[in-house]
C-alpha cells in the first residue's frame, strides 16, 4: 500500500551503506596502514616526523630481514606457537566433552554447573593476576611454557564449554537415542555420532582460540619474565633498542606476528562461517 515510502527507506539505506561501509573500513584499517609502512620505512623518516607521507628510504627486505637476524622474533614465534597449539587442542578437546556432558545428560545440578562456566567469563582478568601468579610460582609452572599453556587452558574452558553445549544441546536427540538403541556406548556415541556433526562448531571454535591465545599480551607479561618463554606479543617490546626506539623493527615484527592467525582465518574461512551459522536455519 506504502511503496514511494519503502523504496525511498531502501534507497536511503543503500546510499549510507555504500558511503559508510568505505569509510568504516579505512578508518579501521588507517592504524595497519600506519604499521605497514612504518615498516618498510628507514630510521631517518622517523626522526623527522615523517609518519604518514612516503617514505624517502624503501628499506622493506632490510627491515624484515634485520627483524629476524638482529632480534630473537623467530624463537618468539615458535613460542607461541607452543603455547597457542596445545591450548587450542587441550581448550577445545575438553570443551567437547564438558559440551557433551551438559548438552547430552540430564542432572540435578546441570544448570549450576553450566552457570559456573559460564559466570567464569565474566571475571576480570586483572583481579586474578595476583593469586594465578603466585599459584604459578607454588606449582613451579611460573616462567614457563608450560605453566603459561595450562593457565591458558584453564582459562579457555568456560568459553568453549559455553559455546560447544549450546551447539551440542541443538543436536536431534533422537540420533542419540537411535545409537544407544543400537547397542552404542556413550564414548562411541560421543567420538562417531556428535563430534561428526558439530565439526564446523570445532573449526570456529579453534580458530577463535587459536586468535585469542596468539593475540594474548596480558598473561604474557604476567607468567613469563625471560625472553627463553616469552610469546610474540611480550617480546615485541623488547625489539625497541635500550636507548634508541626501533619502531621500524617493531612495526615490521608486529606485522609477521599477526601474519599467523590471519593465515589460519583464511584457511579455515568456509569451515569458521559454517561453524557460526550451524543450526541458524533449524525451525
Amino acid at each position: 500500500m506504502f511503496p514511494t515510502p519503502i523504496q525511498k527507506t531502501s534507497l536511503t539505506t543503500q546510499l549510507v551503506y555504500r558511503l559508510g561501509l568505505p569509510l568504516a573500513m579505512l578508518v579501521w584499517l588507517l592504524p595497519i596502514i600506519a604499521v605497514a609502512m612504518t615498516s618498510i620505512r628507514g630510521g631517518a623518516d622517523l626522526s623527522t616526523g615523517n609518519y604518514w607521507g612516503l617514505p624517502t628510504e624503501w628499506r622493506l627486505v632490510e627491515n624484515y630481514t634485520a627483524v629476524f637476524s638482529k632480534t630473537p622474533l623467530a624463537a618468539y614465534i615458535i613460542n607461541s606457537f607452543l603455547v597457542t597449539i596445545p591450548t587450542v587442542i587441550g581448550a577445545v578437546g575438553l570443551a567437547c566433552m564438558a559440551g557433551f556432558a551438559l548438552g547430552i545428560y540430564r542432572f540435578k545440578l546441570n544448570m549450576l554447573v553450566f552457570f559456573l562456566f559460564v559466570g567464569g567469563n565474566f571475571v576480570p582478568f586483572q583481579i586474578l593476576m595476583v593469586p594465578v601468579r603466585d599459584l604459578s610460582l607454588r606449582l613451579g609452572l611460573y616462567d614457563t611454557i608450560t605453566g603459561l599453556a595450562l593457565f591458558h587452558i584453564a582459562f579457555q574452558s568456560g568459553f568453549c564449554t559455553f559455546f560447544m553445549r549450546n551447539f551440542i544441546r541443538e543436536l536431534p536427540r533422537e540420533l542419540i537415542e537411535a545409537a544407544r538403541v543400537e547397542g552404542a556406548s556413550e564414548i562411541q556415541i560421543f567420538f562417531k555420532v556428535v563430534l561428526p556433526l558439530v565439526r564446523p562448531a570445532v573449526a570456529a571454535l579453534a580458530v577463535l582460540v587459536f586468535t585469542f591465545i596468539w593475540n594474548d599480551y596480558f598473561w604474557a607479561t604476567v607468567l613469563i619474565q625471560g625472553n627463553h618463554a616469552m610469546p610474540v606479543t611480550g617480546g615485541l617490546k623488547s625489539l625497541n633498542g635500550m636507548w634508541v626506539a626501533q619502531w621500524h623493527l617493531v612495526s615490521a615484527g608486529s606485522i609477521v606476528a599477526a601474519l599467523p592467525p590471519v593465515l589460519i582465518f583464511f584457511m579455515m574461512q568456509k569451515h569458521f562461517i559454517a561453524g557460526l551459522t550451524f543450526g541458524a536455519t533449524k525451525g
